[in-house]
């Protein structure tokens, strides 16, 4: 086994969105794990929208990831030494484990281990992990969708917005993807199911919505905030459900953005607006992966990765998420 054990460190407190310049990577020795714990090699890294606030000095629901110190991350890979008797050697698992090429853990920070073994590792980061779970329950439990209902996601070509999208359709919804740019667009109804979709970056949002939804919208499954949820919210039907699952417009929340106000909307229609946090659904996640791994098993339910290889890729990768520059799930795959 290798003695390097490659760290990507958080070097200074990002002001807006974190650049490749605010981290830095480190070798250090491959830790060993005491009594009860274990060492895992990972395989895969996760990038995730939520690490701009992991890193940010605002009020979060977590504490801020300290200068100096790995970076929080999910990822997936495989135990390669155990003194734990809960976890053997070539056990699967998932968790907390931060952007480095070794970790070692007790178990609290493991998500779950990966049972999925027919399904690629890669899966437990992304359509059967936190991004297909935060999916399965945003839709089913807070937007509550019923047949014939319109859903409409925005960030649909994304990796929590295509699941979306095509769990509606199963839940036998029509649905509507709001995304940037041609390639999107076509991803969006070519490839996950959407009924109609919206290219922000063409035109009118708030024209296209009232062609594509001509009867208001039943569900809106927020990802973005900002100008395209405006103009969704404005043209939601009496009964609606919306889920505050992502802020990714925000560039900064300080000042405080400022924008059109929802509360008349929310009044007269009698609609919903529900906060969207996956952590509070842990004890539920099993039931979630379950279905959603039947779902891929069957072809219902498709995903696209963007795996880039080489810890080297990790420092620069949030910001290449906020600019829209991937296509699906985004991920690191260590050599």
């Amino acid at each position: 086994m290798p003695n390097v054990n490659r760290q990507v460190l958080l070097k200074s407190r990002p002001a807006a969105i974190p650049q490749a310049g605010n981290f830095e990577i480190v070798e250090r020795d491959v830790p060993v794990p005491g009594d009860r714990q274990f060492l895992v090699r990972n395989e895969f890294l996760s990038v995730e929208p939520a690490m701009r606030g992991w890193v940010s000095a605002a009020a979060n629901y977590s504490q801020p990831v300290g200068i100096g110190e790995v970076m929080r991350s999910f990822a997936a890979g495989t135990v390669v030494e155990s003194r734990h008797p809960g976890y053997a050697v070539g056990d699967k698992v998932m968790g907390m484990l931060g952007w480095q090429d070794y970790a070692v853990s007790d178990g609290a920070n493991i998500t779950r281990k990966v049972r999925e073994t027919d399904l690629p590792l890669s899966l437990s980061l992304g359509v059967l992990g936190l991004n297909g779970i935060t999916a399965y329950f945003g839709l089913l439990d807070l937007g509550a969708p019923k047949p014939g209902d319109t859903v409409v996601v925005s960030t649909a070509a994304g990796a929590v917005g295509s699941a979306v999208g095509q769990i509606a359709r199963l839940m036998g919804c029509r649905t509507v993807g709001i995304t940037g740019g041609p390639v999107k667009a076509k991803l969006c109804t070519g490839e996950f199911g959407y009924d109609a979709v919206i290219d922000y970056k063409a035109g009118d949002v708030a024209a296209a919505l009232k062609a594509a939804c001509p009867d208001g919208v039943d569900v809106y499954f927020d990802n973005t905030s900002g100008a395209i949820s405006d103009a969704v919210i404005a043209q939601i039907a009496v009964g609606a459900r919306i889920v505050i699952c992502g802020t990714a417009s925000v560039s900064s929340w300080d000042p405080w953005p400022a924008g059109p106000r929802v509360e008349r909307h929310i009044l007269v229609k009698r609609a919903r607006m529900s906060g969207l946090l996956i952590f509070d659904y842990a004890h539920r996640y099993d039931e979630a992966v379950t279905r959603l791994a039947a779902w891929v098993r069957d072809g219902k339910l498709k995903y696209r990765e963007d795996i880039a290889d080489g810890i080297e890729h990790a420092p620069g990768a949030i910001a290449e998420l906020y600019r829209g520059e991937n296509l699906g799930k985004k991920l690191i795959r260590l050599r």
